[in-house]
């Protein structure tokens, strides 16, 4: 059975591609079939995280008829499949975003999970995401603003039957003026799933055009995503011994 499952912010810069690219690749290397879809029809970028700014066909066709959907469904070296936006001004016009709901019927028993990278904000876009989805992963950073924003999506969600999942908390430094995990489940009364370090890595990768977890699978960064993966789909994380461990394992074994 195919799950689909929107990631939204709430905001623009919470980090929501990043978590995307990423969660879909670890998924992916965990033997999943992962197809993740740009649902950012006016300022995608998806596809620049791994490492394939320009594709052919993309979203834009497919929703304007143009295309088939196997046509704009590309595979990442990683496995991980990804249905692109088109990043040109042109590709925006006579589009519905609200036509997104017939793909994801063409990708019904076609793939394990499906992952929407929704717009930011919560316009018609973000919308459209989320009603098309079964469940909800929100993303956020550990700031007032950030997580206020958050709990409009997560409300949207209630009031259009999807599940939410629970909230990823992204660019963690753990400094005293970022609010506390308590403070962010009291505020939207959802669990905390992941958190994921602030890491220079990520902005490394970035620049690089590759998901960190490829870029450096060992980062603390990686490791969270792969434990989020892992969550999504009820499997233990194989994460990697701590090199201090393999030296004195003898020791105590």
């Amino acid at each position: 059975m195919t799950r689909i499952i929107s990631v939204v912010s709430g905001k623009g810069g919470a980090g929501k591609t990043v978590v995307v690219a990423n969660t879909g690749v670890a998924l992916a290397e965990m033997g999943r079939d992962i197809t993740i879809i740009d649902g950012n029809l006016t300022t995608p970028n998806l596809g620049l995280h791994l490492g394939i700014p320009l594709f052919p066909k993309t979203l834009h066709d497919v929703l304007k008829g143009k295309a088939k959907l196997r046509d704009a469904l590309y595979e990442h070296d990683s496995g991980l499949k990804i249905i692109p936006a088109g990043i040109s001004l042109d590709d925006l016009k006579g589009v519905d975003i609200r036509d997104i709901s017939n793909i994801l019927l063409d990708l019904l028993g076609n793939t394990d999970v499906v992952m929407i990278d929704a717009a930011a904000g919560l316009g018609k876009e973000a919308l459209a995401a989320i009603e098309s989805s079964d469940e909800l992963l929100l993303v956020t950073n550990p700031e007032l603003p950030a997580v206020l924003d958050v709990l409009k999506a997560a409300k949207l969600a209630e009031q259009v039957g999807t599940k939410v999942l629970g909230v990823v908390v992204n660019r963690v430094t753990g400094k005293s003026h970022e609010l506390t995990d308590n403070e962010i489940t009291d505020l939207l009364d959802v669990p905390i799933i992941a958190k994921i370090p602030e890491d220079e890595h990520v902005r490394k990768a970035i620049a690089i055009k590759t998901p960190v977890i490829k870029y450096k699978p060992n980062a603390r960064s990686s490791i969270e995503f792969k434990k989020l993966a892992s969550f999504l789909v009820g499997k233990r994380a194989e994460l990697p011994i701590p090199w201090y461990k393999k030296l004195f394992s003898g020791l105590f074994s």
